[in-house]
């Protein structure tokens, strides 16, 4: 079932890459919003299902757990263990890149990114320390997250498309040109993104099965399943389309994909936390994950600011953080 899962987690990330590319044509939306907001929401899907459904399955403490820790997991994940994925990307596609193991992406657009994501984080963490008498606050700052997101995305929406890319022709207009150049051209790019989105979010829940099914049997806790295993298998999606895009040297899309993942990630699913939960942060799991998350976005966007470019080494770094955190679960110091 795991290879399965994962095979239709591919193929999915395929035709989304393929839909999503076409999407952002036809409605004139620049790379950095197709990156951003279309493919970064769109594979978010899983990871948001998850937390919410473990919230409202029951109103114990493990529900509980489970869900805030799948929220705070999955941008550890994406900060990290995916960055790492998508420089090892660069390096194997590394003959056929025009900028080698430079990753070369949208200034403005990834820096943005970036900075929405650390100052979003910073306060939805700092929100786990306000008292729970004081839900009022809480709610005021989960709306102040959704409306802060919507505002950016609008901006990156307006955005101008000034870029001229290579897109490979539509797999459900069967490659054909003419096709795409039709009044049923947008119904078939919907149609094809909804098919992908329907096999993401079916592997990535076959794969959850696999692993939870996996962990009980090898007694793995269920805060270690939460934090680490589940977002693992929840972005897939994303760490598949930002290889892809990376092999084509699409490299504001393959970045985009993951840093606006993370800013979804950092507001919105935050937010569904303070109104779904008591949203106390008091596990040293979830805050020294929630920091590592916030370094490793703070290191990439020190090394944006001074070069304008993203380099294979500063994505391995990233990844080194992640495996630090392992490395504190497996010696008991994280429970």
């Amino acid at each position: 079932m795991l290879i399965v899962s994962l095979v239709v987690i591919l193929v999915a990330a395929e035709l989304f890459v393929n839909a999503i590319e076409w999407l952002g044509k036809l409605l004139k939306l620049s790379e950095g919003a197709v990156g951003s907001v279309l493919a970064a929401v769109g594979t978010a899907l899983p990871e948001t299902l998850i937390p919410i459904i473990a919230l409202l399955s029951g109103n114990n403490a493990s529900a509980e757990e489970i869900g805030i820790g799948a929220i705070l997991g999955a941008p550890l994940m994406l900060s990290t263990l995916t960055m790492f994925v998508t420089g090892c990307a660069v390096i194997f596609f590394k003959h056929k890149r025009k900028h080698k193991d430079k990753v070369m992406v949208h200034y403005d657009t990834i820096s943005h990114d970036l900075t929405f994501f650390i100052f979003a984080f910073v306060i939805a963490l700092c929100c786990g320390f306000i008292p729970s008498e004081f839900k009022s606050i809480k709610i005021a700052i989960a709306v102040m997250l959704v409306l802060s997101y919507v505002i950016y995305v609008l901006k990156l929406v307006k955005e101008n498309n000034d870029e001229e890319n290579n897109i490979d022709n539509l797999y459900f207009a069967f490659k054909n040109e003419k096709i795409m150049k039709g009044q049923f051209a947008l119904l078939l790019v919907l149609v094809q993104t909804l098919v992908a989105l329907v096999l993401i979010v079916i592997g990535a829940e076959a794969f959850v099965n696999s692993i939870s099914y996996i962990s009980a049997i090898l007694h793995i806790p269920a805060f270690v399943l939460a934090i680490i295993i589940t977002p693992i298998a929840t972005e897939l999606p994303e760490k598949f389309n930002s290889v892809i895009w990376i092999s084509r040297e699409k490299d504001t899309l393959a970045l985009g994909n993951i840093t606006g993942a993370m800013m979804f990630q950092a507001s919105i699913l935050p937010a569904i936390g303070i109104l779904l939960t008591d949203w106390t942060l008091d596990s040293l799991g979830t805050i020294l994950s929630s920091v590592i998350a916030i370094a490793s976005a703070l290191l990439l966007l020190t090394e944006l600011n001074s070069k304008k470019h993203v380099t294979v080494n500063m994505l391995l770094t990233c990844g080194m953080f992640y495996f630090a955190f392992i490395v504190l679960v497996i010696l008991g110091i994280i429970r």
